[in-house]
């Protein structure tokens, strides 16, 4: 198998973990008939998500600072496949503790994930879809994205326990 199938794979893989918390979300919003009662983790999921796409548009469509090494004329900064499945992995590793209350399950699942974004990372630029700048940047971008993403469930999880003890 070519690294770029490899690679493909595992973004499919972080992109299906993305939708069973989609799922539960829904699923949450269905049977307690209001999206305020939905799990403010699962619902700040989207602003991750959101910032992803909007990186993607901007330096694919209107900005795009770097071309694939293979020749194909493609932009490549950042590389979609490491921003994408280092931001689902890290969104998931935030709420892993929340969801799986097996720690040795945690532990397994926290290693997985650091594997397959270190392969992605690698695969692209072995694949020759990627420069290595091109790579980082999708980690850099991912960094900050799952960051926005703890600040805002922390700061949620703080003003909810606020209210309960007022």
């Amino acid at each position: 198998m070519s690294w770029d199938k490899a690679t493909d794979i595992i973004l499919y893989a972080a992109i299906a973990v993305m939708v069973v918390f989609a799922g539960i979300g829904l699923y949450q919003w269905i049977t307690r008939k209001s999206l305020k009662k939905v799990d403010t983790n699962l619902l700040a999921m989207f602003i991750p998500l959101a910032l992803m796409a909007v990186v993607y548009i901007v330096f694919d469509k209107f900005l795009p600072l770097n071309y694939r090494p293979d020749g194909s004329g493609e932009p490549s900064f950042p590389s979609t496949h490491a921003m994408v499945v280092a931001t689902i992995f890290a969104v998931v590793a935030i709420n892993l503790k929340k969801y799986v209350k097996n720690k040795s399950l945690r532990v397994v699942l926290y290693i997985l994930m650091l594997a397959l974004t270190a392969t992605v990372s690698a695969g692209r630029v072995l694949a020759n879809k990627h420069w290595i700048s091109d790579v980082v940047a999708g980690l850099i971008f991912a960094a900050i994205f799952a960051t926005i993403y703890y600040l805002i469930i922390r700061r949620t999880k703080n003003a909810q326990h606020l209210h309960e003890n007022h």
